[in-house]
């Protein structure tokens, strides 16, 4: 009763539109779920229908490449992500995997990954955030798909300049060199998903999956919360 009285006087608000939430409603109300811009590249698989995949064609040779969202600027998903990389919302990060894992393990995904790892920030930059939210993605994703997950596995050896406004040279030169495997052991003869928020030219991405292919991974994969 109590609750319920808490809710009506300070309904919680919607991480994508701000809007208030009915009660029952976690993280995201029912009508941005609707509308939120959903990408279903897992419905096409390592195919050409994929446009994620083709963004390693030539560069790395990756297994999968999903995105759970376009992403679109000043429109949802970018006010979710930005809830979850600048506001704390570590459990939004969380809750996106596991929806997402859900959705991957329906079409039997969880059969193709032993090991998933984050793409991870660079010590510095991770005590002054406090997490780091591909990581929380990462667990939602392992929760659902019942499959290990690691936050150690990768290590940013650099702390490099942002991605934002780079273009696709740049963005490789920049991550380039930058990250290592400080546990080559969890990775040898795995097939490894590496999970990031967002995916642009996947400069980051192809970074990670170049250093793990060297450390004896057998397959590696990548996922991200969003592509643009």
């Amino acid at each position: 009763m109590f609750e319920d009285l808490l809710t009506l006087l300070f309904p919680e608000s919607c991480y994508a539109c701000n809007g208030a939430m009915a009660r029952g409603e976690r993280y995201i109300c029912t009508s941005c779920n609707v509308k939120l811009p959903y990408t279903n590249f897992h419905v096409h698989g390592a195919t050409e229908l994929n446009p994620l995949q083709r963004r390693f064609w030539g560069k790395v040779p990756v297994r999968f490449a999903f995105a759970y969202f376009y992403f679109i600027p000043k429109g949802r998903v970018q006010r979710l992500l930005h809830k979850l990389k600048y506001k704390g919302a570590q459990d939004l990060g969380e809750h996106l995997g596991q929806r997402y894992g859900t959705l991957l393990s329906d079409y039997h995904y969880q059969q193709q990954f032993d090991l998933i790892v984050p793409v991870p920030l660079h010590k510095y930059k991770l005590r002054r955030r406090g997490y780091n939210q591909s990581d929380a993605f990462a667990k939602g994703l392992a929760s659902a798909m019942q499959l290990a997950w690691s936050s150690k596995v990768l290590v940013r050896l650099v702390d490099t300049a942002t991605q934002t406004k780079k273009n696709r040279l740049d963005r490789w030169e920049n991550v380039e060199q930058v990250f290592g495997v400080a546990q080559p052991e969890q990775v040898q003869g795995k097939r490894i998903l590496v999970v990031d928020d967002v995916m642009t030219t996947g400069a980051t991405l192809e970074a990670c999956a170049v250093e793990l292919l060297k450390a004896g991974a057998t397959e590696v994969s990548v996922v991200a919360i969003a592509a643009a």
